[in-house]
């Protein structure tokens, strides 16, 4: 027996990861995509697809999905205006956690809420062709790792919502079950407060590196081998261990870089913080407002080059 197509209103489909769902779903015989995008330079994007958009109201009118592929300081207000208006059960479709560990949907208990989000691929995993080892967010030919969480609605609902997870994001290796404050925990939390600021503080100890007279591509070459073998050390993907200097003077860098409270970024109230921070585009009041990292004068050479 033919299971019944799904219809999908998917807002913000012109953007960035509206594309990529495009992209995964358009030529999906399970899914009947009903595309929303006000904005030109989306709309450009949607007619390179040989897609049409339509409007909002007539998109949620029978969707029995309604996918938000929206910015997170936008996502709240339009999900404000939309929910009231959707059928009993439809599934609202998240792929962050920022706006739904905010509060930012309107309680309505006839809908189901569904948040899922890509692990991205691993760099412990072994690829084989070039396309998948530049493929560094995955979901186009690198397989990856996705979480799920199951915010509201019946238990039933979970399956519905990682199939779908799983197409949007293939190739997918395995889907980890997770609470939307559990999500949170992962990213923002790990992956960005921690990983990205940790990450941007080894570019830009590259970079001052080479300006000190150390020439670039030593120091990358550099780099990039003492990030791996680390990496391997330190998450137990190796059976050799950090050398005692190693040890010795990671504990001198230790004491130097980071706070000895660092791990309060972890505590509900400064995870609440970050999601707030994230859907308002402000850091909280003590801090500076939110501004774009700046791009560094010397892009890093490529791989190979």
């Amino acid at each position: 027996m033919t299971e019944p197509v799904t219809s999908i209103a998917l807002l913000g489909a012109g953007g960035k990861m509206g594309c990529r769902i495009l992209d995964h779903l358009q030529q999906n015989p399970a899914y009947a995509l009903r595309c929303v995008e006000p904005g030109a330079a989306g709309r450009e994007q949607l007619a390179a697809r040989g897609v049409a958009p339509v409007a909002r109201e007539t998109a949620l009118a029978t969707a029995d999905v309604v996918m938000l592929a929206l910015p997170d300081r936008v996502l709240g207000s339009v999900a404000r205006e939309i929910i009231p208006t959707l059928r009993p059960h439809t599934m609202v479709f998240m792929l962050d956690p920022a706006a739904a560990a905010a509060g930012e949907l309107p309680p309505n208990p006839d809908l189901t809420y569904f948040v899922s989000h890509p692990c991205h691929p691993s760099v412990f995993e072994h690829f084989s062709t070039r396309e998948e080892i530049d493929d560094f967010f995955g979901g186009t030919h690198a397989r990856q790792p996705i979480v799920c969480a199951l915010m509201q609605g019946p238990e039933s609902d979970y399956a519905r919502g990682e199939r779908l997870a799983r197409d949007i994001y293939a190739p997918v290796t395995r889907a980890h079950r997770v609470t939307v404050e559990q999500m949170a925990l992962l990213e923002p939390t790990m992956a960005e407060v921690c990983g990205i600021a940790l990450i941007m503080t080894l570019r830009e100890a590259l970079e001052e590196t080479v300006r000190r007279g150390v020439p670039r591509a030593a120091a990358e070459d550099f780099m990039y081998g003492h990030i791996k073998v680390p990496l391997g050390i330190a998450f137990g993907r190796v059976r050799f261990p950090f050398s005692d200097g190693a040890r010795l003077i990671a504990r001198y860098g230790q004491q130097r870089l980071l706070r000895p409270d660092w791990k309060s970024v972890f505590e509900p109230e400064r995870v609440r913080e970050q999601v707030q921070a994230i859907v308002t585009g402000q850091l909280p009041e003590e801090d500076a407002p939110l501004t774009p990292t700046p791009t560094p004068t010397s892009a890093p050479t490529p791989h190979g080059a």
